[in-house]
C-alpha cells in the first residue's frame, strides 16, 4: 500500500471495531516492568487504581496473565492457568473488579507466537503439549522450528516452538482461549506481542471472531541506521509497520517505534529530526495518527533490560511531545511510579492538558520549528508546545496563548 496520510483516517472509521479506535481519546498505561514478577503485582497495582483512573488513564495493559515457563509470562505453557507470579488467579480477577469500577480497561499481553512444549515429541525437542488444556501435538509447530507444522509465515522466535497459525485447529483453539480472557476473565483490551512472528491476517481474525475493544501490536523491527547513527529518514521502517495494520483489516493499532527511536535521538539537541520531508511528524504518527500508539520506554527498551534506552535526563521532553500530539500516547510504569513524585506530577499535568484542550488521535499538527536545539508546533488550533534547550515562546501577534504548564527544556500553553 502506498504512504497513508490523515485523510485515511475519515474513509475509514466506521470499519473499526469497537468505540476506542474511533473516539481517538485513548491514554494507555503500561502497568509493569521487567522486574515485576518478583512482586505480588495484581495486590500492588489494585491498590494503586484509583491513581492511575484519577490521572486520566483509559487503559492498563498488564503482563501476560497465564503460566508461563519464565517469570515475565513470555513464554507461555499453559494458557488457561491465571496462577503467575504476578500473583493468584483470585488476586487477578479483583484487580480487573477494580478497574472496571474505576472506569479503566484492562488490556490482555496476548503471546501466541510461541510455547513452551510439556513433552518430548518427533526428533526429541520438546514441541508436544500433553497434559494441558490445549494438548496439541507436533502439527501445531512450524516446520522451521522442530515441528510438523507449516513453514512460519512471519520472523522466527528463536530457541522455542514457534505455533503454526496456518493450521485450522490452532486458530480455533486461540479464538476459544482469546473469548474466554475477554468473557470469563474479563479483559476488554488486547496487546499481540512479537506480531511480527505471523501473518497480520490471523490477528484480524482474531479480532472479529473476539471483539476487543482495543488492539495494539509488537510490530518491532530495526530503524534504519548507518552504523550507530540513525538516518533521518525512516520512511521504510514506518512503512512497514502500516503494511502490518493493514494486514489486520485496520483493526489493529500498532506502537510506533518510529517515533520511539527519532525522538530520542532528537532529544540529545537533533531536534530537525522531528519534522519529515513533507513538513509532517517523521514516525507512524506522521501518516495514520489514529493507528500510532506512541511511547517512550517499555519493559523491553527501558526497566533493567534497556535494550533500547530513551536518554534518562530527556524523559519529560518525550512525554512533553507524545502526551501534546496526536496518536495515542502511552505512560510506562517507572515512569509515574519509580522517578519520583517529580516527574509523576509533570506527566499527570501534561495528561490533564491533552483532555483539557482536546487533543486526541487525530489532532492536527502544524510544526513551526524544528532544528537543533528546539521544536515547537501547535496542535489542533488550542494548543502550542515546545521542546528543547533554546528558548523559544509563540508570537501573539493573533492569537493570546498562556503558558499551562512547563518544566526543564519543555513548555506547552493554551489559547486564553
Amino acid at each position: 500500500m502506498g504512504l497513508l496520510n490523515t485523510g485515511h483516517d475519515q474513509t475509514n472509521q466506521q470499519k473499526d471495531i469497537g468505540t476506542a479506535l474511533k473516539n481517538g481519546k485513548e491514554i494507555l498505561f503500561q502497568g509493569f516492568n521487567w522486574e515485576s514478577h518478583k512482586y505480588n503485582w495484581w495486590e500492588n497495582l489494585e491498590s494503586k487504581v484509583g491513581e492511575i483512573a484519577k490521572a486520566g488513564f483509559t487503559s492498563v495493559w498488564l503482563p501476560p496473565p497465564t503460566h508461563s515457563f519464565s517469570p515475565q509470562g513470555y513464554t507461555p505453557q499453559n494458557l488457561y492457568s491465571l496462577n503467575t507470579n504476578y500473583g493468584s488467579e483470585h488476586h487477578l480477577k479483583a484487580l480487573l473488579a477494580k478497574m472496571k469500577q474505576h472506569k479503566l480497561r484492562s488490556m490482555a499481553d496476548i503471546v501466541i507466537n510461541h510455547r513452551v512444549g510439556t513433552t518430548q515429541g518427533r526428533g526429541g525437542i520438546y514441541n508436544r503439549f500433553d497434559g494441558i488444556p490445549l494438548s496439541w501435538d507436533e502439527r501445531a509447530v512450524t516446520s522451521d522450528t522442530g515441528g510438523l507444522g507449516n513453514r512460519k509465515t512471519g520472523a522466527i522466535f528463536q530457541g522455542f516452538p514457534n505455533i503454526d497459525h496456518t493450521q485450522d485447529f490452532v486458530r480455533k483453539d486461540i479464538i476459544g482461549w482469546l473469548r474466554w480472557l475477554r468473557h470469563n476473565v474479563g479483559f476488554e483490551d488486547f496487546r499481540f506481542d512479537f506480531a511480527k512472528g505471523f501473518s497480520a491476517k490471523y490477528v484480524k481474525e482474531y479480532i472479529e471472531a473476539t471483539k476487543p475493544l482495543f488492539c495494539v501490536g509488537e510490530y518491532w523491527d530495526s530503524c534504519n541506521y548507518r552504523g550507530s547513527s540513525l538516518d533521518y529518514n525512516q520512511d521504510s521502517h514506518r512503512q512497514r509497520i502500516i503494511n502490518w495494520i493493514d494486514g489486520t483489516g485496520q483493526l489493529s493499532a500498532a506502537f510506533d517505534f518510529t517515533t520511539k527511536g527519532i525522538l530520542q535521538e532528537a532529544v540529545k539537541g537533533e531536534f530537525w529530526r522531528l519534522r519529515d520531508g513533507q513538513g509532517k511528524p517523521p514516525g507512524v504518527m506522521g501518516w495514520w495518527p489514529s493507528r500510532s500508539v506512541t511511547f517512550v520506554d517499555n519493559h523491553d527498551t527501558g526497566s533493567t533490560q534497556a535494550h533500547w534506552p530513551f536518554p534518562s535526563d530527556h524523559i519529560m521532553e518525550g512525554y512533553a511531545y507524545i502526551l501534546t500530539h496526536p496518536g495515542i500516547p502511552t505512560v510506562f510504569y517507572d515512569h509515574l511510579f519509580e522517578w519520583g513524585n517529580s516527574i509523576r506530577n509533570q506527566i499527570v499535568k501534561l495528561i490533564d492538558v491533552r483532555k483539557r484542550e482536546g487533543i486526541e488521535s487525530r489532532s492536527s499538527v502544524r510544526i513551526l520549528e524544528a532544528k537543533q536545539n528546539l521544536y515547537s508546533a501547535i496542535i489542533g488550533d488550542k494548543v502550542c508546545m515546545k521542546i528543547g534547550s533554546a528558548s523559544w515562546c509563540p508570537s501573539a501577534s493573533h492569537t493570546q496563548w498562556e503558558l499551562a504548564t512547563s518544566g526543564h527544556n519543555y513548555a506547552v500553553w493554551r489559547k486564553q
